[in-house]
């Protein structure tokens, strides 16, 4: 480059005097993190005669090197910035100030699998969804988050009279079901975060100890569900942390319905008039390797607590079988023992195989989330397709195959009385929700 086209934006003034000048005295021009006169010897490159010689046009190996004069100019534009401010938490302004400053908030490419389309760190509120198969909730936050501390808050308001027998019964077998669910956590790499408390005052002091910019929770039904998913929310976005809710507690997808939830049919006959031959959404399969738990914050796990540590009285429970058993595992190996009864007296009628007081004993299961409705739906597809075909279609009336075409009767009973409860929990001045079925 020629020394006229280098100094070119110097006053004519200035010019002929820069010339007599050594370079040295153009120190101040050059002061970034590196001197020009440590890079480069005063004694070869700038002595005064050598400058006259750069002008007159004849190449000589004196000539000043391009880096030499990149680097002037880099120290030119590091002199008039000014030293970067503190960069706030939620901003993502560069700290260098030979960056052009990047938009204020998150800015993430469309595709999660980039790393830098994954959140930092997420938070998996486990509630009744207590299982690692077919759980979107789990899933969609380890496919988009660097790291994921699930979490489980045992809340005192969820088990009624607390003195009562059914409490006592109910905390067992949430205990039991946690135990297992954080068994399968760490074998997939990961681990279960344990509170006793509400999770609306739980969840914020966590956030803000790990940093999270998000909370993954499924969606409930029911008002006083409803009402601490509110309250969770406005906790969270006092905090400026994202909440992202999932459906996965009944068959069919709510999405998926053919009607808006407000104009849903209020009988059942109308509902299963309207799901006729909807399609039921794949299952998901559980992950294999899970994503760890975040290191900032250092978050204990916590013990599991007693029955008397949830403030219910833990009498003797006499009358729970032994096979009562909470957990995912246990309730993956009943639906198959139950499929593969259903395949062996298939067109027997349900009286005459299992007695008149025919059940699958699948509730308690269902009802905490450690199977997924659509998990069943599966298993007794594999061994029963033509009593699912019957049960969604129903052409005849008939019975189909026995025990696994009621069960598919029974899950879209148990759909009904959840849609109809969402549809009547949230607004102002409901009617009082319908109960449970049999399948709750």
């Amino acid at each position: 480059m020629e020394a006229s086209a280098q100094f070119a934006d110097i006053p004519e003034a200035n010019a002929a005097e820069l010339q007599r000048q050594s370079p040295l005295a153009m120190a101040p021009f050059a002061t970034a993190s590196l001197s020009l006169a440590t890079a480069l010897p005063t004694n070869h490159f700038f002595q005064q005669p050598k400058i006259s010689a750069l002008f007159s046009g004849q190449p000589t190996a004196a000539r000043v090197p391009t880096q030499a004069s990149s680097l002037a100019h880099l120290s030119l534009s590091s002199a008039v910035c000014p030293p970067p401010s503190k960069i706030s938490f939620k901003s993502t302004i560069s700290a260098n100030p030979l960056q052009s400053p990047l938009t204020l908030g998150p800015h993430r490419p469309l595709d999660p699998s980039s790393a830098a389309g994954l959140r930092k760190c997420s938070i998996v509120l486990f509630r009744a969804d207590l299982r690692v198969h077919d759980n979107e909730c789990l899933n969609a936050a380890n496919n988009e988050s660097m790291s994921v501390l699930p979490v489980f808050c045992f809340d005192p308001r969820d088990y009624g009279d607390k003195s009562s027998g059914k409490a006592a019964f109910q905390a067992s077998f949430a205990l039991e079901s946690v135990a297992d669910l954080r068994n399968s956590l760490r074998s997939r790499g990961s681990d279960l975060v344990v509170r006793v408390g509400r999770p609306e005052e739980v969840l914020p002091e966590m956030a803000k100890a790990i940093g999270a910019d998000a909370v993954y929770v499924q969606r409930e039904v029911s008002k006083d569900a409803v009402k601490t998913e509110e309250r969770i929310e406005a906790a969270m976005k006092d905090e400026g942390v994202e909440m992202k809710y999932f459906w996965g507690s009944t068959l069919f997808h709510m999405d998926d319905l053919p009607f808006k939830l407000e104009d849903m049919p209020v009988n059942y006959e109308g509902f299963q008039q309207k799901v006729r031959g909807l399609e039921v959404r794949k299952t998901i399969a559980a992950l294999d390797q899970l994503k760890g738990m975040p290191k900032r914050g250092d978050v204990e796990v916590g013990e599991l607590p007693s029955i008397a540590d949830l403030g219910v009285n833990p009498i003797v429970q006499e009358g729970k079988a032994a096979s009562m058993i909470g957990g995912e595992t246990e309730a993956l190996q009943r639906i198959k023992k139950f499929a593969a009864e259903c395949q062996q007296q298939p067109n027997k009628g349900i009286n005459n195989v299992y007695g008149a007081t025919f059940s699958c004993k699948i509730a308690p299961w269902l009802t905490s989330g450690c199977i997924s409705p659509r998990a069943m739906f599966d298993e007794l597809k594999k061994t029963a397709s033509n009593a699912i075909s019957a049960a969604i279609k129903p052409s005849d009336g008939g019975d189909g195959d026995g025990g696994s075409s009621w069960m598919m009767n029974e899950l879209m009973w148990r759909d009904f009385f959840r849609f109809i409860t969402k549809k009547y929990s949230s607004p102002i001045g409901a009617p009082t929700t319908v109960g449970a079925g049999a399948l709750a």
